[in-house]
């Protein structure tokens, strides 16, 4: 290979190694030129330019393959841009004429894209140089370009791209054919053509001012279009090309605005378009049809994902000082898309929804804001929870029925608020300490907002108010136990309603669970008041029928965070902890069956949530008190296990006994099961090897799953 490493090839080693090894040697060589072309004397490489001219465009018609046709282009153009340029124009015309040859076989296709590869490499180096040949090479690669096949195309569209990269406003002529035979590739059943399509259009509208004033809508519907069923390469280089088409549409360059009168579009007509791909896909705008009208047909998944990240994209190219003064419109505008019907129609795709916008948020606000902004924007999004929760406290309180859109107006304000919790916590995570006067400005009310959400009807949205509370104590941890105290006394005031019961505790276990990461900790007998909060819950469960779940479910949520305060904390209440894991499960199959016998639909709910509860709360003491899990602790553990082992086998026939509401409930508990036992040795439970492969069998081929 050391022969191969001279500024011309070696054309007698290369004749005297083997026909399998030439491609390499001559790989070889072109690697070693691409590095010592740039480093050479100017006049070595003019006395053997013309030499080395004749070997490489040689090397064009030897069906190069992919890297040697790249590093092939990007040498000759390099050479000509080094040396004289007298021969450029004949070379070019040899590549044209290559590629206007209409041999169509496999074996000439190689030499055909290694000179349209020339083609773009020579305009991307010379740019305007080449001005006067362009209209010729871009008719015919546009020509080309119909009869290509897919691989054809793709280099074609790579190829235009530099053409325009390297003439910029010059080829102005041009623009609208390319634009044309390109635009209809857009959707074409190769990912690779559709990605450089999209690459070669963002180059275009640098210069194109049509196709971001008369072309926008369409552009946008192509782009929709092109998201359907695309793989993540198509989704980033679409998502970049729709991004930057609508932040070019609202904020054009100066140099064409001067240049021509351009209607600019407005911020409204711009996330307008956004917003259609992200709840409608690519289905297109009203004026094409009745399919807008009809309410059903989810959006593909693809479609939401790269429209999400052109929104990213859209933001990040108009900066951090445009979403500075834009957040309030734009923030409504995000919230908005999550709240629609059309972007919530199932569960799963409600959940997806959140996840895009989401990312939307924490994609622009976390890295685009300086630390002033970051608390602007906090502030923004304080009073957009503040006012939702006003919305949501109408309906619970409107006893007169009026309100016939309630449930609806609930469903999606626990989207909204779920987001917008997200992003408030990670907001304040990040700003750390700077964050105090979020807490401490009394117009802001931060904590009262937030705190006001764990009375939502949705466990959602209680949830995220849990784990925004957890994100402030972390980042003020002096804050941590007053907020511990002010739940606890919270919980204790409001222990007959449910999502009282529920949302704070929730917000007791998020802080509980975030104690290990402030240094400061929390006093000591912090975790005997959780115990007896705890206890009482559980002990009053079965009081009142109303509260049962919520409150078993608090009970046993409480006792799982309280593990991760560490064995210095859960040492002195362990005794208390193995008595309430042995009581919560039949002790033998004679109970187990008795209970088959008396419960009911709701009882068998209750009864299986507070399981799984419970062998969560297991699963925590396993995880964050190894110390203290001594041989007779971990054999007065699998008495419980080994229960609800026991227990797992039949509730296949409680379920259809008592209906299939019961299913969720019961795939708790087997999460929570197979949780613990990842955790424990092995060993510990070889006796119950057998059971437990039948279930997991059942398990991996779906038998309890018809669908």
């Amino acid at each position: 290979m050391e022969l191969a490493h001279s500024l011309l090839l070696n054309e007698e080693a290369l004749a005297q190694i083997t026909e399998a090894k030439r491609p390499v040697f001559i790989f070889e060589w072109l690697r070693f030129l691409d590095k010592v072309l740039v480093a050479a004397n100017k006049t070595d490489v003019k006395e053997k330019q013309k030499k080395l001219v004749e070997q490489l465009t040689g090397l064009i018609s030897s069906s190069p393959g992919p890297p040697t046709r790249k590093l092939l282009a990007k040498n000759l153009a390099a050479l000509y841009s080094i040396g004289d340029t007298f021969t450029v124009f004949q070379t070019l015309d040899k590549c044209n004429d290559i590629i206007r040859n209409k041999d169509d076989t496999a074996a000439y296709l190689p030499t055909k894209l290694a000179a349209v590869a020339c083609v773009g490499a020579f305009y991307e180096k010379m740019g305007r140089m080449l001005g006067s040949a362009f209209p010729e090479t871009v008719n015919n690669l546009l020509k080309s370009l119909k009869s290509a096949e897919s691989q054809g195309r793709s280099e074609i569209l790579m190829s235009l791209q530099k053409v325009l990269n390297g003439l910029g406003g010059a080829a102005a002529s041009s623009h609208r054919d390319i634009y044309k035979n390109a635009r209809s590739l857009l959707t074409d059943r190769s990912m690779a053509v559709r990605c450089a399509v999209a690459k070669c259009l963002l180059e275009l509208q640098n210069e194109a001012v049509f196709m971001w004033t008369a072309e926008l809508e369409n552009i946008a519907t192509l782009c929709f279009k092109a998201l359907e069923n695309s793989n993540y390469g198509v989704r980033v280089a679409v998502s970049k090309l729709l991004g930057t088409v609508m932040a070019t549409a609202l904020m054009p360059k100066q140099a064409t605005v001067m240049r021509q009168n351009v209607k600019r579009a407005t911020l409204d007509e711009v996330l307008e378009l956004m917003a259609t791909g992200f709840l409608r896909g690519g289905s297109g705008f009203l004026k094409s049809g009745g399919e807008m009208l009809k309410v059903g047909g989810s959006v593909n998944r693809e479609v939401r994902v790269g429209v999400t990240q052109a929104y990213v994209v859209f933001v990040t190219t108009l900066g951090g000082q445009w979403l500075e003064r834009s957040f309030a419109t734009f923030l409504s505008h995000v919230l908005d898309l999550v709240s629609h019907p059309r972007a919530t129609q199932t569960h799963v795709e409600a959940v997806y929804s959140r996840r895009c916008v989401s990312f939307i948020l924490r994609a622009t606000v976390g890295s685009l804001l300086g630390e002033k902004a970051q608390i602007a924007a906090a502030k923004e999004i304080c009073q957009a929870i503040g006012k939702q929760m006003k919305a949501v406290e109408a309906v619970v309180n409107d006893t007169s029925g009026e309100n016939k859109s309630g449930a609806a107006d609930i469903a999606a304000s626990q989207h909204v608020m779920v987001c917008a919790l997200q992003e408030l916590g990670s907001l304040v995570q990040s700003l750390n300490a700077t964050a105090s006067p979020l807490i401490q400005e009394a117009s802001i009310g931060l904590l009262e907002i937030v705190t006001s959400v764990l009375l939502h009807p949705s466990m959602a949205a209680r949830l995220a108010a849990a784990w925004c509370l957890r994100c402030v104590a972390v980042a003020l941890p002096f804050q941590l136990t007053p907020f511990l105290d002010r739940c606890a006394e919270r919980l204790n005031n409001l222990k007959t309603s449910p999502e009282a019961v529920s949302g704070y505790s929730f917000a007791m276990a998020a802080l509980l669970g975030g104690v290990h990461q402030c240094p400061l900790g929390i006093p000591h007998a912090k975790g005997k008041m959780v115990v007896s909060i705890a206890e009482d819950l559980l002990r009053t469960a079965a009081q009142n029928s109303r509260l049962s779940l919520q409150r078993t479910q608090a009970g046993w949520l409480l006792l799982g965070a309280l593990m991760t305060l560490g064995p210095s904390v859960v040492r002195y209440h362990l005794p208390k902890m193995l008595l309430l894991w042995r009581n919560v499960f039949p002790r033998s199959l004679k109970e187990l069956e008795a209970e088959k016998a008396r419960g009911d639909s709701f009882t068998w709910q209750v009864t299986l949530e507070g399981r799984a509860g419970a062998l969560c709360a297991m699963r925590s003491f396993v995880a964050h008190c190894p110390e203290l899990l001594t041989e007779d602790v971990i054999r007065k553990l699998m008495t419980p296990i080994e229960c609800a082992m026991t227990m797992m086998s039949h509730i296949p026939s409680v379920i259809k006994a008592h209906g299939a509401h019961l299913k969720a409930s019961a795939a708790m508990v087997r999460l929570r099961l197979y949780d613990i036992l990842a955790l424990l040795p092995p060993k510990t439970y070889e006796g119950s090897f057998n059971a437990l492969l039948r279930e997991l069998v059942a398990e991996f081929t779906l038998t309890e799953n018809s669908a």
